[in-house]
Protein backbone atom coordinates (compact mmCIF):
# COMPACT_ATOMS: atom_id res chain seq x y z
CA UNK A 1 0.00 0.00 0.00
CA UNK A 2 3.09 2.63 0.14
CA UNK A 3 4.16 1.73 -2.86
CA UNK A 4 0.33 2.90 -4.21
CA UNK A 5 0.44 5.69 -1.49
CA UNK A 6 4.00 7.45 -3.04
CA UNK A 7 2.35 7.17 -6.68
CA UNK A 8 -0.46 9.22 -6.01
CA UNK A 9 1.62 11.27 -3.98
CA UNK A 10 4.06 11.60 -7.46
CA UNK A 11 0.67 12.61 -9.18
CA UNK A 12 -0.36 15.76 -6.91
CA UNK A 13 3.06 16.75 -6.98
CA UNK A 14 3.06 16.77 -11.09
CA UNK A 15 -0.16 18.24 -11.71
CA UNK A 16 0.69 21.09 -8.77
CA UNK A 17 4.13 21.47 -10.49
CA UNK A 18 2.90 21.48 -13.70
CA UNK A 19 -1.23 22.19 -13.72
CA UNK A 20 -2.99 21.65 -16.97
CA UNK A 21 -5.73 23.89 -18.32
CA UNK A 22 -4.34 27.22 -16.04
CA UNK A 23 -4.88 29.86 -17.65
CA UNK A 24 -7.84 32.51 -18.11
CA UNK A 25 -10.36 30.87 -20.62
CA UNK A 26 -10.98 34.09 -23.00
CA UNK A 27 -14.44 32.06 -24.27
CA UNK A 28 -15.71 31.51 -20.79
CA UNK A 29 -19.10 32.47 -20.92
CA UNK A 30 -19.53 31.23 -16.76
CA UNK A 31 -16.45 32.05 -14.25
CA UNK A 32 -16.36 31.89 -10.45
CA UNK A 33 -13.79 32.55 -7.85
CA UNK A 34 -12.95 30.21 -4.83
CA UNK A 35 -11.18 31.21 -1.58
CA UNK A 36 -9.74 29.37 1.31
CA UNK A 37 -9.26 32.21 4.01
CA UNK A 38 -7.64 29.67 6.62
CA UNK A 39 -4.34 28.87 4.05
CA UNK A 40 -5.08 31.62 1.68
CA UNK A 41 -5.87 29.32 -1.42
CA UNK A 42 -7.62 31.47 -4.14
CA UNK A 43 -8.40 30.21 -7.77
CA UNK A 44 -10.80 31.04 -10.22
CA UNK A 45 -12.77 28.61 -12.58
CA UNK A 46 -13.76 29.64 -16.35
CA UNK A 47 -16.16 27.33 -18.21
CA UNK A 48 -17.08 27.71 -21.87
CA UNK A 49 -20.69 25.54 -21.53
CA UNK A 50 -22.19 24.81 -25.05
CA UNK A 51 -25.32 22.70 -25.44
CA UNK A 52 -25.52 22.20 -21.68
CA UNK A 53 -21.72 20.52 -21.98
CA UNK A 54 -18.29 21.94 -20.41
CA UNK A 55 -17.01 22.65 -24.29
CA UNK A 56 -13.56 24.15 -21.80
CA UNK A 57 -12.57 24.69 -19.11
CA UNK A 58 -9.54 26.38 -17.48
CA UNK A 59 -8.30 27.68 -14.00
CA UNK A 60 -5.90 30.35 -12.37
CA UNK A 61 -4.82 31.39 -8.78
CA UNK A 62 -2.61 30.02 -6.24
CA UNK A 63 -2.76 27.49 -3.77
CA UNK A 64 -1.19 24.53 -2.20
CA UNK A 65 -0.45 21.51 -3.91
CA UNK A 66 -3.53 19.47 -3.22
CA UNK A 67 -5.34 22.61 -4.49
CA UNK A 68 -3.65 23.14 -7.40
CA UNK A 69 -3.26 19.50 -7.97
CA UNK A 70 -7.26 18.61 -7.62
CA UNK A 71 -7.93 21.90 -9.49
CA UNK A 72 -5.85 20.36 -12.69
CA UNK A 73 -7.16 17.46 -12.79
CA UNK A 74 -10.91 18.58 -12.42
CA UNK A 75 -10.33 20.40 -15.75
CA UNK A 76 -8.90 17.14 -17.55
CA UNK A 77 -11.95 15.09 -15.88
CA UNK A 78 -14.89 17.48 -16.56
CA UNK A 79 -13.71 18.74 -20.38
CA UNK A 80 -16.45 17.46 -22.75
CA UNK A 81 -18.48 16.25 -19.74
CA UNK A 82 -22.48 17.67 -19.22
CA UNK A 83 -23.28 19.84 -16.55
CA UNK A 84 -24.96 17.07 -14.99
CA UNK A 85 -22.73 14.71 -15.27
CA UNK A 86 -20.24 17.44 -13.55
CA UNK A 87 -22.36 17.53 -11.06
CA UNK A 88 -22.19 13.64 -10.44
CA UNK A 89 -18.62 13.46 -10.53
CA UNK A 90 -18.16 16.66 -8.18
CA UNK A 91 -20.63 14.40 -5.34
CA UNK A 92 -18.45 11.34 -5.62
CA UNK A 93 -15.41 13.60 -5.21
CA UNK A 94 -16.79 15.31 -2.38
CA UNK A 95 -17.91 11.95 -1.04
CA UNK A 96 -14.55 10.28 -1.81
CA UNK A 97 -12.35 13.04 0.27
CA UNK A 98 -14.92 13.59 2.78
CA UNK A 99 -14.55 10.06 3.42
CA UNK A 100 -18.30 9.22 3.03
CA UNK A 101 -17.77 7.07 -0.25
CA UNK A 102 -18.38 3.86 -0.33
CA UNK A 103 -15.23 2.62 -1.86
CA UNK A 104 -11.57 3.64 -2.83
CA UNK A 105 -13.35 5.99 -5.82
CA UNK A 106 -11.74 3.48 -8.62
CA UNK A 107 -14.90 4.75 -10.48
CA UNK A 108 -13.43 8.45 -10.55
CA UNK A 109 -10.31 7.59 -12.62
CA UNK A 110 -7.59 9.73 -12.35
CA UNK A 111 -8.82 11.49 -9.11
CA UNK A 112 -8.45 8.33 -7.19
CA UNK A 113 -5.43 9.60 -6.15
CA UNK A 114 -7.29 12.24 -3.62
CA UNK A 115 -8.65 9.54 -1.76
CA UNK A 116 -5.89 10.01 1.42
CA UNK A 117 -6.91 13.11 1.86
CA UNK A 118 -9.83 12.25 3.60
CA UNK A 119 -7.30 11.32 6.53
CA UNK A 120 -6.68 14.79 6.73
CA UNK A 121 -9.91 16.78 7.24
CA UNK A 122 -7.98 20.05 7.40
CA UNK A 123 -6.63 18.84 3.86
CA UNK A 124 -10.56 18.71 2.24
CA UNK A 125 -11.30 21.89 1.62
CA UNK A 126 -8.04 22.37 -0.33
CA UNK A 127 -9.23 19.10 -2.58
CA UNK A 128 -12.66 20.91 -2.84
CA UNK A 129 -11.67 24.41 -3.47
CA UNK A 130 -11.56 24.42 -6.83
CA UNK A 131 -14.68 22.17 -7.29
CA UNK A 132 -16.88 24.68 -5.20
CA UNK A 133 -16.11 27.22 -7.76
CA UNK A 134 -16.65 24.97 -10.72
CA UNK A 135 -20.32 24.44 -9.23
CA UNK A 136 -20.57 27.86 -8.22
CA UNK A 137 -19.86 28.86 -12.25
CA UNK A 138 -22.49 26.19 -13.43
CA UNK A 139 -25.43 28.05 -11.08
CA UNK A 140 -24.31 31.59 -11.86
CA UNK A 141 -22.68 32.47 -8.26
CA UNK A 142 -21.10 35.96 -8.35
CA UNK A 143 -20.06 36.22 -5.01
CA UNK A 144 -16.73 34.60 -4.63
CA UNK A 145 -16.61 31.32 -3.26
CA UNK A 146 -15.46 30.71 0.57
CA UNK A 147 -14.37 27.44 2.18
CA UNK A 148 -15.48 29.25 5.95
Amino acid sequence: MSELRELYQEVILEHSKKPRNYRVLETANHKAEGFNPLCGDHFTVYLDVKDGAISDIGFQGSGCAISKASASMMTQTLKGKTTGEAEGIFSKFHDLVTGQAAGSGEDLGKLAVFAGVSEFPLRVKCATLAWHALRAALYGEEQAISTE
